[in-house]
């Protein structure tokens, strides 16, 4: 076991949860899934209560805890885009799957979990400072998913 991992808290969706990320995003896996050995307050001995998995390169358990504590915009994923076209799939993968639309590239799956899909091109103009900074930030602000061109064109002052 890693030193450290993420542990996400499901509902009872943990397995389903991660094999749409291990099918939606590259260098991402399901691992073991661990049955609960006794009745808890979240299901009964025989449920499903763990599975281990990778999203992204990132070490995580979902635990299947009952709808106890769901998910907030407190905790989220920012995945890095290179084009349109990948902040496109991303999105739209878990738009497509039951997921809602946010501001500024945020987005929320169907089990409640908060993403970022935030192209490398607003955050390397955020990281500049200043003007430009500021332009694309008032470009991204109106944003749901994250048009690059309309951020590239803020970068340039357009």
């Amino acid at each position: 076991m890693a030193k450290a991992t993420i542990c996400l808290w499901f509902d009872k969706d943990a397995r389903k949860a991660a094999e749409f990320y291990a099918a939606t995003f590259p260098d991402s896996a399901v691992g073991a899934v661990h049955n609960a050995p006794a009745d808890f307050p979240g299901g009964k001995q025989g449920d499903e209560l763990t599975v281990e998995f990778t999203v992204l390169g990132i070490r995580c358990i979902g635990l299947n805890g009952g709808p106890i504590f769901p998910h907030s915009e407190a905790f989220s994923f920012q995945v890095a885009t290179d084009s349109q076209e990948e902040t496109d799939r991303y999105w739209n993968a878990i738009i497509g799957n039951g997921g809602a639309e946010s501001a500024c590239g945020w987005c929320k799956d169907k089990w409640g979990l908060n993403w970022q899909i935030t192209p490398r091109v607003l955050t390397e103009a955020m990281a500049q400072g200043g003007d430009v900074a500021k332009r694309a930030f008032e470009a991204m602000m109106p944003m749901t998913k994250i048009d690059v061109a309309k951020i590239e064109a803020a970068v340039k002052g357009e």
